[in-house]
């Protein structure tokens, strides 16, 4: 029996105030790591975004200054700073101090009809995780402030100065304490900033860089940008398809029901893949919601209406799908409304079920109208799913043949597959290595036990450019799909999947990096549930081999190589003169001391040029190497970057890559 006198009341903690915040910072912005510091900036915005939403907001600038802290500025109404009746402190105060404090419950005409910052507590939150924030608030020709510490006031509310501006500006210091990072990416932020600008018609939206020391993925970004589409999001979408083939013009439509407000823009493109983000309040939910949900039921009982009244489908033939319909299309779903449900605080999912019936509604309508009056490319768009339905029947064909065939050789598996001998998931992994020659030093250095080895022969099929069906007719392409074991299209399950660490692995040269973005476009368009659920790695084998006497070491990155050289006590004049071609090793003496041992370079080009021993110690030894973890924080970036390189459209790469080509480092031609 446990000790029930030692449980008593005074075991019962209560955390007061903030500390709630700070004792368990997950719970309110997602984590600790990189998004959750992004996520502080998206709260303060989102406040912003709810005074123009109100129509009392124009402008908002968000600021990322040279000692680490953020500024966000508005010209909303400002901060009420008047004494709260009830709590006798000020509204400012209260606000940025106190969890469930703000202008969104009473829903009266001077608080927010329909707000994003969603429950009042994300200033305070921000607050609570911040070594230091300052308030300063515009109102009544005056300028009030006040500063804060971990959440706590550092002094009372005080006035300074006059002034003719009106709005609220926020400035914090991320707390070290409770972050992983505290760099800011100005990338991360642009998405989301360029998001807001989108959905919020009227309102300019800036992102200001004062930062001395920037980190090296915004170096090439300038330090000023200014958004404002009076488009909205009809603009949005044509943002979203500048890379793609599109069918027709974008088709916009809002309307206002009783239960909130929906706008709606679609386009078809001619890629395979469908694009569909969408929000509630300008909060973008990336796991949907009931809004979501209403969309597709919609666009799919529409469409297959317009194709039946029009001949367009023959008697005989099945209804399009929600896949069909749904191919090459990108779409945007915003929703306003006065008491949005979301689960939990980073607000990733709509649960308000009264949205599904709105927007079903709307889009049935609208779209329906639409097509009616533009047959010509009502036509098209059918014609698009039509085809689409074909290749569905035929992939799964192709797909019941993969299985069937994953099935009947469930025991042998692919031929060139040297699998593990454990059949926990778990601790298995699997390296999907760039040729026979890398595949046999895979196999020969592994540990059978729990690595398991799927050489692959050329180039696979570029996915961007293919439907299912011609994809599974891809033998290297099958072989994968056989081994990771949990099927693909319809019938994916990922509760089958055979290994839960699968390593892309392939040369340091033009070649690898090209099989690499063909095996991640594959990932990224066909298995996302590996990439979000961390099961996607990337190799990194060394570049360089060191050797000075009977010691070795060796070089990930030139940085790393001059370092060890410079350990080794070698002058960059003798670095000049040693040969680093890739199997013939040059040897260099050193000036000063030439008794010493010589020191030789081999750079490697290729996985193959190591042997096996060197291959395992240096790449594949869970106790020494370092692996790359695939994540997809930005699935936007994601798709247009995928789009780019590997879609159709020329004109957009050749764009890309002269706009990168000076940042390329060490390029083996």
């Amino acid at each position: 029996m446990a000790d029930t006198k030692k449980y008593g009341a005074e075991q019962i903690q209560v955390l007061e105030g903030l500390e709630p915040v700070r004792k368990r910072p997950g719970m309110y912005i997602g984590s600790t790591d990189v998004r959750g510091l992004h996520h502080l900036v998206y709260e303060i915005v989102d406040n912003a975004i709810d005074e123009a939403m109100a129509g009392h907001c124009n402008n908002i600038i968000v600021t990322l200054l040279d000692d680490g802290s953020v500024s966000v500025e508005d010209n909303g109404r400002g901060i009420p700073v008047d004494m709260h009746p009830k709590l006798k402190r000020p509204a400012l105060e209260i606000v940025l101090t106190t969890l469930h404090a703000g202008g969104k419950f009473g829903g009266d005409e001077s608080g927010y009809k329909v707000s994003g910052g969603l429950h009042g507590v994300g200033s305070s939150v921000v607050n609570a995780l911040s070594t230091k924030m300052r308030a300063e608030v515009y109102r009544d020709g005056k300028v009030y402030h006040q500063e804060y510490k971990r959440g706590k006031p550092a002094y009372d509310l005080k006035t300074e100065g006059k002034t003719t501006k009106r709005g609220t500006k926020i400035f914090f210091t991320p707390d070290a304490e409770i972050f992983d990072t505290l760099e800011f990416s100005m990338q991360m932020l642009l998405v989301r900033l360029r998001q807001q600008a989108y959905l919020t018609r009227g309102v300019t939206v800036s992102l200001l860089d004062e930062r001395k020391k920037r980190p090296a993925d915004d170096l090439t970004l300038p330090r000023l940008y200014r958004f404002f589409f009076d488009g909205g999001i009809a603009a949005y979408v044509r943002h979203l398809n500048e890379s793609k083939e599109s069918i027709g013009s974008p088709i916009w439509f809002e309307k206002d029901t009783p239960d909130g407000f929906v706008e709606v823009c679609l386009q078809y493109t001619q890629s395979f893949q469908e694009h569909v983000v969408s929000f509630a309040n300008n909060i973008h939910t990336t796991e949907g919601g009931h809004h979501l949900t209403g969309f597709k039921a919609a666009i799919t009982r529409t469409i297959n209406a317009y194709a039946r009244n029009h001949s367009l489908l023959k008697e005989k033939e099945e209804n399009l799908t929600a896949d069909d319909v749904r191919e090459g299309l990108t779409a945007v779903i915003s929703v306003r409304l006065k008491e949005p449900q979301f689960e939990g605080q980073t607000k990733a999912k709509l649960g308000n079920a009264e949205m599904k019936t709105a927007v079903e509604t709307v889009v049935n309508e609208k779209l329906a109208e639409y097509m009616e009056e533009h047959p010509g490319e009502a036509k098209d768009i059918v014609g698009k799913c039509s085809l689409a339905a074909r290749a569905r029947l035929a992939a799964r064909a192709a797909r019941d043949s993969v299985i069937r065939k994953g099935a009947l050789e469930g025991m042998t598996l692919p031929g060139k597959l040297a699998d593990c001998s454990s059949r926990d998931a778990s601790e298995c992994e699997l390296f999907i290595v760039e040729g026979d020659s890398a595949g046999g030093s895979a196999k020969q250095g592994r540990k059978r036990e729990f690595q398991a080895i799927l050489p692959l022969r050329g180039k696979i099929l570029n996915v961007e450019q293919a439907r299912l069906d011609k994809m599974l007719a891809n033998n290297e392409i099958k072989s994968l799909i056989i081994a990771l074991g949990v099927g693909v299209g319809e019938v994916k399950d990922m509760g089958r999947l055979r290994y839960h660490r699968i390593v892309i692995m392939t040369d340091a040269d033009v070649d690898g990096a090209h099989i690499r973005t063909l095996l991640l476009t594959l990932f990224y368009r066909y298995f996302t549930e590996l990439i979000d659920n961390g099961h996607l790695y990337i190799a990194q084998p060394p570049l360089y081999k060191i050797s000075k006497g009977k010691d070795s070491k060796y070089a990930y990155s030139d940085e790393q190589k001059e370092r060890i050289l410079k350990e080794l006590g070698i002058s960059a004049k003798d670095t000049q003169e040693v040969s680093e071609e890739p199997i013939e090793e040059g040897e260099v003496e050193q000036a000063a001391k030439p008794k010493q041992a010589k020191v030789s370079i081999q750079r490697y080009k290729g996985l193959g040029e190591m042997n096996a021993d060197q291959l395992f110690d240096t790449t594949m030894d869970p106790e020494q190497r370092t692996l790359l973890r695939v994540t997809m924080d930005d699935a936007e970036a994601a798709n247009a970057t995928f789009t780019t390189l590997m879609g159709s459209e020329v004109a957009p790469r050749r764009k890309f890559i002269q706009t990168h080509a000076k940042g390329v480092k060490n390029l083996d031609i």
